[in-house]
């Protein structure tokens, strides 16, 4: 069954600088396009959504444009979510200068590092994310649970915004806990216009002690929120390597929806992000 990849990265430390990297042990190397083509070797994988890899903000631009290079020339990326300063007033030169291109799909700026967990719900962030709307283009939202209740009231103001939740918004699945990540989770949910990833699990994990039965609540309560018909595949790939290597992920999340029909399982492994992000099925 074909796949699509809706969430990896890729960085060169010769390139751009990742401040973030200093303090990341075994991911602080160069993981480029070719470490990606040899990681989904061998799976279904056949497309991917590039994401952007938090480089250093005077490179956010140059970042998107060399991925973009990237997903014109021949191999998987066929998407890309960009950096862009939503809640500040130069958004709309910014985007300008970002400029258009078949591929840049949408826009992600980081979230879960804000120690305010209402920073999304923030006035002048919501009205970036409708400014993102009204260029074309999604917002991914990359938060912490405690920082879900938020995404929800941005999402309720933002109704003409296709946002994505990353990483099922990251739930405590360390300290097992559910709730109250789950209710604010079907609360998001309830907006048709919010669309979610099922990554990222293995790292919100305790990286060596974890298994599939461990996470199943989880994917779960995904399911059971956003059905087939908005949820997608993502690796989170190189970071997911802090816990398991790509065939795992893969292999994690095709046993969980192995109970949904071929219809359903089509959808989460990548009918859902073709449509989200304008992709061919």
């Amino acid at each position: 069954m074909r796949i699509i990849d809706a969430h990896h990265h890729l960085w060169e430390r010769g390139r751009f600088r990742y401040a973030w990297l200093q303090g990341a042990g075994p991911l602080n190397r160069d993981f480029r396009l070719a470490d990606f083509a040899a990681a989904i070797a061998g799976t279904d994988v056949a497309a991917s959504v590039f994401v952007q890899a938090d480089a250093d903000e005077a490179f956010g631009i140059q970042e998107a444009r060399w991925v973009l290079s990237l997903a014109d020339a021949a191999g998987p990326i066929q998407a890309v979510v960009a950096w862009a300063p939503v809640e500040r007033p130069d958004l709309e030169d910014y985007l300008t200068r970002l400029g258009q291109h078949p591929r840049l799909k949408g826009v992600r700026r980081l979230i879960q590092g804000e120690t305010d967990p209402d920073f999304c719900a923030r006035p002048e962030f919501i009205a970036g994310v409708r400014a993102l709307g009204q260029a074309g283009l999604s917002f991914d939202a990359c938060v912490y649970h405690h920082q879900l209740a938020a995404v929800v009231r941005l999402a309720a103001a933002a109704s003409g915004t296709a946002i994505v939740l990353d990483h099922l918004g990251k739930p405590a699945i360390a300290a097992g806990q559910l709730e109250p990540w789950r209710a604010h989770l079907r609360e998001l949910a309830t907006m048709d216009h919010v669309t979610c990833k099922l990554s990222g699990l293995v790292t919100e994990a305790r990286w060596d002690a974890w298994d599939a039965e461990l996470l199943r609540p989880y994917a779960e309560a995904a399911i059971e929120a956003f059905g087939f018909g908005r949820l997608m595949f993502g690796s989170d790939w190189p970071v997911c390597l802090l816990a398991a290597d790509y065939t795992d992920v893969t292999g994690i999340v095709t046993d969980f929806v192995a109970r949904l029909s071929a219809t359903e399982q089509e959808a989460i492994l990548g009918g859902t992000a073709a449509r989200r992000y304008g992709l061919a099925e």
